[in-house]
């Protein structure tokens, strides 16, 4: 069994936070992670979010430690399951920090889909579908998300390339608009303002997160 002393995972800094670590001398991020992002589509509708997330080096060194069981230097995706589990079990407290809206509000997730770690040219990537609660359509308008930690103890960054891509099933004209974090404050506060709440208004991340919104040409 993994011990969570041992081991740090997104779950455990995020759930520290929670219990008190969140003060101003700590604003600043202990772990960073790319984020890239498939906007999935089902039948006419916006399903899920298809998240890929890259880990820092630092982190990966030490949440690997001990994971190599049969020590052929490799780490293969059964050796990292618990290790993925553990993470997923944390991180739904935190709604995974994904904020979806529909026109302001907010919409509610499902049961995270496929999800698993690889280790590759020295970093982790976590693999995982996060599904919407209710699929919205795909030409709805107003459709927007964020992926942040209010608390900024872990910095999420948009990948360089392709940070957010449309999958199969899109509407013909669709695009992807990233807005910059001054532009999107106040829906980043929105979105987040019930875990604001849970941190005592410890709301540091607001300025690094980043909207991102589907836009459809109207019929």
């Amino acid at each position: 069994m993994i011990r969570r002393s041992r081991h740090w995972v997104i779950a455990i800094a995020a759930c520290g936070l929670a219990a008190g670590l969140a003060t101003p001398a700590m604003a600043h991020p202990h772990v960073w992670v790319k984020v890239e992002t498939t906007v999935v589509y089902e039948q006419g509708a916006i399903a899920a979010l298809a998240q890929r997330w890259t880990f820092d080096d630092l982190y990966t060194a030490m949440a690997i430690q001990g994971l190599d069981t049969n020590n052929d230097g490799t780490y293969d995706r059964q050796e990292l399951a618990e290790l993925a589990q553990v993470n997923m079990d944390g991180l739904k407290e935190f709604d995974y920090f994904t904020f979806p809206q529909l026109g302001g509000a907010k919409l509610a997730l499902g049961e995270p889909k496929d999800y698993w770690l690889e280790l590759a040219e020295g970093v982790l990537t976590l693999h995982f579908d996060l599904p919407l609660a209710d699929p919205v359509l795909a030409e709805a308008e107003g459709f927007t998300f964020a992926v942040y930690d209010p608390s900024y103890f872990i910095a999420f960054d948009m990948a360089e390339k392709s940070p957010v891509v449309l999958g199969a099933g899109a509407p013909k004209g669709c695009t992807v608009e990233i807005g910059s974090p001054a532009k999107e404050a106040d829906d980043a506060q929105r979105l987040g303002e019930a875990f604001y709440n849970q941190l005592g208004g410890a709301n540091f991340g607001i300025s690094t997160a980043k909207t991102v919104a589907i836009v459809c040409p109207k019929s």
